[in-house]
């Protein structure tokens, strides 16, 4: 049975990794899959979904207003595939999601969604909590704080390593603007000094 999958976690957690390996599955089993990434996340070039440890791989673009259960549905004209792979998820606007939940529900294709799940300020992005909302099934993708506990936020930083508390939800950037941290050293580089100062 198909189901919209989301996989959430912070910065740096191998979300593109665990993708690409799930995808690489399917395609050693001759089942093919289709994988879609968001347009304005050039870092691994234009259609590219990549991971930090180097692998790769080619993928269809989103736009912010696009129809994906047409763009799905045209791909299907071309041939079935066994799977949909959607990197950064968060980008997805709450209209798309649902688009992706029709896919699964009317063309009963499986859909993976791979996304951060909170901005650097602590909030939801609108294409995570609608996907939060909707999904079948959801997965954390750990990674750990330098604290050596579960990384469940993020922060911006400036190029001298300041956090930044202002600005824009979404900003292209990879280790050098984000720093994935648990909740209290998130709260502490906000400027909420936890009770106990040796923290």
């Amino acid at each position: 049975m198909a189901k919209l999958y989301f996989h959430y976690s912070t910065m740096n957690a191998g979300k593109s990794t665990v993708l690409l390996q799930a995808s690489h599955n399917y395609r050693e089993n001759d089942m093919d899959t289709y994988l879609l990434t968001a347009a304005l996340d050039d870092r691994a070039g234009q259609g590219r979904i990549a991971s930090r440890i180097g692998i790769g791989a080619e993928a269809d673009m989103f736009g912010p207003s696009e129809d994906l259960f047409a763009k799905v549905s045209a791909r299907l004209d071309k041939g079935d595939v066994a799977s949909i792979f959607v990197d950064e998820a968060q980008f997805l606007s709450p209209d798309q999601v649902w688009q992706l939940a029709r896919v699964v529900d009317d063309l009963r294709v499986p859909v993976l969604c791979y996304g951060l799940r909170v901005d650097f300020q602590g909030k939801l992005f609108p294409g995570s909590a609608t996907l939060l909302a909707l999904a079948d099934e959801m997965r954390e993708v750990r990674t750990i704080c330098h604290c050596g506990k579960k990384a469940t936020m993020v922060i911006r930083q400036d190029e001298s390593g300041q956090t930044i508390k202002e600005g824009a939800q979404v900003q292209i950037g990879g280790n050098e603007t984000y720093l994935s941290l648990c909740r209290r050293h998130w709260r502490k580089a906000m400027g909420d000094v936890p009770t106990d100062p040796s923290s």
